[in-house]
């Protein structure tokens, strides 16, 4: 059964532009076979709970490498019996609305 995870890691005094630090967390989520989607305010992920929940620390740990302090926020989705739900939730909203959102 997999799971829809987003997080987010954020390096805490490493000054406004943090696009390098994203760059080596989306290098690490690219490089480890798990479906993700990344937006502008975080990455969703989906696969088993234990694989998903090791690479997020293991994001969270990249951050740690060069910050003090690093806060790291995680959102949830576990639906029994579904796979495949980050592109199948949003065709069902755009099936509702019947026009295509952007993405």
């Amino acid at each position: 059964m997999s799971i829809l995870a987003e997080f987010s890691v954020v390096p805490l005094g490493k000054g406004v532009s943090v696009s390098p630090v994203v760059a080596r967390v989306l290098k690490i989520v690219a490089g480890s076979g798990i479906s993700y989607k990344a937006n502008p305010m975080g990455t969703v992920l989906e696969g088993e709970w234990d694989q998903v929940m090791t690479l997020i620390k293991k994001c969270h740990q990249e951050v740690m490498k060069d910050a003090d302090r690093a806060v790291t926020s995680i959102k949830i989705d576990d639906r029994k019996g579904e796979g495949a739900r980050i592109e199948k939730k949003l065709e069902s909203v755009e099936q509702k609305l019947g026009i295509k959102l952007q993405k």
